[in-house]
């Protein structure tokens, strides 16, 4: 959980609204996946706005939108736009609509733990979703060995590990795998929370990591982010163009590249198996959740410039952080849909 808390005398101008004497408070929830650049952002925002705070609480996509319908946070965070069902059910609730304004880029990478095997495994959609359906069971099998020539796999049984608490990173993990197996759609399908078919739980990327990395054997995704500032062993994926491709920077704005030129007027779009001989098949934008109506004017206010801030100059502090930044076609869309919260 993040907390800014800072108390001024005095009146403090911010753009053309003025505040009165203290502080403003701002608070959100959900997804985890955005939290590092999140909480960078808050923090330099923060600092050339002193009188205004964010807390932001790292719970998970899941609990972020409910929150948001709930009306207990000021806006809500997601790696998965809302559904049809969940939007119905935050207009039945607030008497208004919801707005997804997209944030960043970024991917989720496959994590594993085989003994003796110390470089970058290449994984095919095939044995990925053949792993996480229980049906591929061990490392050897001809769906892992035929992507990786000259690598000596064990014949051990592959241990799958997945988030237990509801999340966006697992929106994305799944979300792909309802697009390149049929089975994986019909059994399983897309959500931050399924019913998995085999495997250990985690909490977190925490709990996932530290799973994979006392079990032999195992496997298991996390962000991208993650991977890197952990320096967690992650592998490379088959795209769509039959190039396997280890997430990077260049790897994930590629993916959005098609996506940039056919963005919907809501910005609620999935990036993952794009099509791109560069582009990584896991990847995802992040959306900040924002009623349509915000009564309080000082809030509205706030938000609206932090918006703005964050799709001009918030976006040079995306990349230090191993997120891509925004396609400059969306961030013009989404700097006049910010006209849109009164």
């Amino acid at each position: 959980m993040k907390r800014i808390s800072l108390c001024l005398a005095g009146v403090l101008a911010v753009g053309a609204a003025v505040w009165a004497q203290g502080t403003l408070l701002i608070n959100g929830a959900g997804a985890s996946f955005p939290n590092p650049i999140y909480s960078k952002w808050f923090d330099t925002y923060h600092s050339k706005n002193p009188n205004i705070n964010f807390n932001y609480q790292s719970v998970g996509s899941g609990a972020g939108i409910k929150q948001m319908t709930d009306g207990t946070v000021d806006f809500g965070a997601t790696d998965g736009p809302m559904n049809d069902e969940q939007i119905k059910a935050f207009q039945a609730k607030r008497g208004m609509n919801v707005l997804h304004f997209p944030t960043v880029l970024g991917a989720v990478v496959p994590t594993y733990n085989v003994p003796g095997v110390t470089g970058t495994l290449n994984f095919t959609p095939e044995a990925l979703a053949g792993i996480f359906l229980g049906k591929i069971t061990k490392w050897n099998d001809p769906a892992i060995a035929g992507a990786n020539k000259g690598v000596n796999l064990p014949a051990q049984d592959i241990v799958v590990v997945h988030r237990s608490d509801g999340s966006g990173t697992t929106y994305i993990w799944t979300d792909y795998l309802s697009q390149v197996s049929d089975e994986w759609k019909g059994k399983v399908n897309k959500s931050t929370s399924v019913n998995w078919p085999v495997g250990l739980g985690g909490k977190g990327s925490e709990g996932v990591t530290g799973l994979v990395k006392q079990t032999p054997n195992a496997i298991g995704y996390v962000e991208l982010i993650y991977a890197v500032q952990n320096n967690v062993t992650y592998g490379a994926v088959k795209n769509s163009s039959g190039t396997f491709i280890k997430a990077d920077l260049a790897s994930v704005t590629a993916a959005a590249a098609g996506a940039a030129k056919s963005m919907p007027a809501d910005f609620r779009v999935s990036i993952v198996n794009s099509p791109g001989k560069t582009a990584y098949p896991i990847a995802s934008f992040t959306w900040l959740l924002i009623p349509e109506k915000i009564q309080d004017a000082s809030k509205r206010d706030a938000i609206k410039n932090f918006l703005k801030w964050m799709l001009t100059d918030g976006q040079g502090q995306t990349e230090a952080l191993s997120y891509a930044k925004l396609p400059k076609e969306v961030v013009e869309m989404e700097l006049k849909a910010i006209g849109k919260i009164q």
